[in-house]
């Protein structure tokens, strides 16, 4: 056998392998996230399509799908943080970043998706790109040739910078 594409260490066939073919329902967001994944790696186009809120699949094509998953090597997967998306919950939340490679070379995919629970099961609702954060210098920014502020009376390109 062999590992699980979503990185959980555990067989496929024991792991996503199970929700993608439609023999056990997904138990959380973070579940659904890793087989949704999977199914990609897997195409398994109408599985994501399967898997997409009711409310917001005509966003998606299965061609369109089929081609990003066909057209893509997958490279791992990597869940970043869950927000709520438990057995008992409605809503959650997974960042993730799902690293692939393609022609135009090795791309990070990052995204928050919300997912939601309709009729009992768990569906992908709709992704965002997380926002970055604006770095803030807290102290003045120091030039090549000024001191270094270590205070070793050198430029802080022979010192500290290198």
């Amino acid at each position: 056998m062999s590992p699980c594409p979503c990185g959980s260490k555990i067989e496929y066939d024991r792991c996503c392998e199970p929700l993608i073919m439609g023999r056990q329902p997904a138990e959380t967001a973070e579940a659904l996230m890793r087989a949704r994944y999977s199914a990609y790696v897997k195409e398994e186009v109408t599985f994501v399509l399967e898997t997409t809120h009711p409310s917001q699949r005509d966003q998606y094509t299965e061609g369109g799908i089929r081609r990003w998953a066909r057209n893509s090597e997958w490279l791992g997967l990597s869940i970043i943080a869950t927000a709520k998306g438990a057995a008992t919950d409605d809503t959650g939340t997974v960042e993730f970043i799902a690293e692939y490679y393609d022609k135009g070379g090795r791309n990070r995919h990052h995204e928050i998706a919300q997912f939601r629970r309709h009729e009992g099961q768990w569906f992908f609702y709709d992704g965002q790109a997380p926002t970055l954060e604006t770095v803030v210098r807290e102290s003045p920014k120091v030039g090549r040739n000024a001191p270094c502020p270590c205070g070793s009376g050198r430029k802080y390109k022979k010192c500290c910078a290198t």
